[in-house]
């Protein structure tokens, strides 16, 4: 799939992965999958994580991105990793325009209106709302949701299975990310 909104609209919620051993990307994304959960995020914040993405990539049904791409570097090494859909904390122009020309899925993390403008500027409509909690929480989405009314946003960051409900009522989102959907597994 070539296009985000695809993508976010495929489950509620994204699972947010942090993997420090290989051996586990395979079985952890089987079980997650056979959960209802084929997007996965795996965050760029272990030495392992582009093989972790490598050995995903190879689950079918496995729909596999690159989270915490900070950087046009990080985001050339996770698509030779075979990442699929690209997620950053944040929006930078050559980062953006860097994942625009590659053609990957592209989910930046925004927190405020100048960075929902950066983006609709370089003609992005999708964004990771992101450190969700930390910004403000629900009233601070939904204060900009209003001017920014054609953006739709996953919100990730302190969104627990308790609360992924509350996000997800919100007309301006599509899905939440959550690193609690792996505890456990």
């Amino acid at each position: 799939m070539s296009n985000i909104d695809a993508l976010m609209r495929l489950s509620p919620v994204i699972p947010v992965l942090v993997i420090e051993d290989p051996a586990r990307a395979q079985p952890l994304a089987r079980a997650l999958v056979a959960k209802g959960h084929p997007l996965l995020e795996v965050t760029l914040r272990t030495p392992a994580a582009l093989e972790v993405i490598a050995e995903m990539a190879r689950v079918e049904g496995a729909i596999v991105g690159a989270g915490t791409v900070l950087n046009p570097r990080d985001l050339d090494a996770s698509l030779k990793a075979g990442a699929q859909f690209i997620v950053s904390p944040g929006l930078t122009e050559p980062l953006g325009r860097a994942a625009i020309a590659s053609g990957v899925p592209f989910l930046p993390g925004v927190a405020s209106a100048g960075d929902i403008m950066r983006g609709l500027d370089l003609g992005l409509d999708r964004f990771k709302f992101f450190p969700a909690v930390a910004a403000g929480g629900i009233p601070a989405l939904k204060a900009l949701a209003a001017p920014f009314h054609q953006c739709r946003f996953c919100p990730t960051g302190g969104i627990s299975e308790a609360t992924a409900p509350d996000w997800l009522a919100l007309e301006a989102v599509l899905c939440v990310g959550g690193s609690w959907v792996a505890a456990g597994i």
